[in-house]
Parts: C-alpha cells; sequence; structure tokens
C-alpha cells in the first residue's frame, strides 16, 4: 500500500482532478441504452435491475429466471399441440377461422405447423425481450402476459378436445 497522505494530493476531493489521462477508445459502452444482441447470445450476467430507479423503466437482461423458461416452452408446446389438433379438426370438416394460418393450410400440414411454431416463437421472444417493460394503460408489466397467452391457448385446447368429442 501506498502512502495515505500521498494518495489524497493524487486526488483531491475540492477539485475533482483525474491525474490520469483518458484512454478509451470510441464511445463509452455504459452511456448506450440498448441492450447489445452480443449479450443475448454468449454468458450474460444480470437477471434482474439492481437499483429501483432502474426497475420503473424498461430495461433488458441477457439472463433469464427458470419460470420465464418454463413458461415460453409450455407456450411453444401448446402451440404444436393446437396445430395438431386443428389439422385433426380440418380433416373431420372444420376450417381454420385464422386468414393467415388458414394461408399456410393451403400449402399443406407441414408449412402450417412450421409457420404456426414461427410466428409464436417471434411473438415469446418479442415478449421475452419486452419483459420488464410496465404497461400504465393496464397497470402491469409486460411479463404478465406470458400467463394470458398460455391461458389462452389452453382454452382453445380444451375447446378444440370438446369439439373432437362432440363430432360423429
Amino acid at each position: 500500500m501506498g502512502n495515505t497522505s500521498e494518495s489524497k494530493s493524487i486526488l483531491q476531493a475540492d477539485t475533482c482532478e483525474w491525474p490520469y489521462s483518458e484512454r478509451r477508445r470510441g464511445t463509452d459502452r455504459r452511456n448506450t441504452k440498448k441492450a447489445q444482441f452480443k449479450y443475448f447470445l454468449v454468458n450474460g450476467r444480470r437477471e434482474q435491475a439492481r437499483r429501483e430507479e432502474d426497475r420503473a423503466r424498461a430495461y433488458f437482461f441477457d439472463r433469464y429466471n427458470h419460470r420465464i423458461f418454463a413458461a415460453i416452452t409450455a407456450i411453444l408446446m401448446l402451440s404444436i399441440f393446437d396445430a395438431f389438433l386443428t389439422l385433426v379438426l380440418i380433416e373431420k370438416g372444420s376450417s381454420e377461422l385464422n386468414p393467415v394460418m388458414a394461408y399456410f393450410l393451403e400449402h399443406g400440414p407441414l408449412p402450417f405447423i412450421i409457420a404456426k411454431y414461427i410466428l409464436t416463437s417471434f411473438g415469446v421472444i418479442a415478449l421475452l425481450f419486452c419483459k420488464n417493460v410496465f404497461l400504465s394503460p393496464v397497470n402491469m408489466y409486460t411479463r404478465s402476459l406470458f400467463s394470458y397467452v398460455i391461458f389462452t391457448f389452453s382454452a382453445v385446447i380444451l375447446w378444440q378436445l370438446f369439439v373432437l368429442h362432440m363430432a360423429p
């Protein structure tokens, strides 16, 4: 350790001058408000905001807890199950009411299932990236929408099973 009086003379609190020259190249990464995509791909470190004032704003992270992972997995599985039940109902004489999915259904069952999975995945990814956005008109965070999506898919699947059971 060095001399404390020497340390005090290097950095004076009343002058706030730093004796070392600035060695950074380019812009300071801490000044950006946007999340960099590379942090979503490799070894993220932050799962939640540390400061209370940061929690009041929209913020992005590169690590997610196990509940979010379970919700995403459930949504994707329910989506695929919904696609298969839709195909069974189509064989029994039903029709697809969603015009986007009806378009893909015209091209066959495989494009229909792939499109359903991809569109659901994009929606889930959008929810994931914006999970900490506060929706002031409805007074809730976007992460609450995961449970609503699971409930909606479950209700659709239950309806489809009911229709399949009632069909001749």
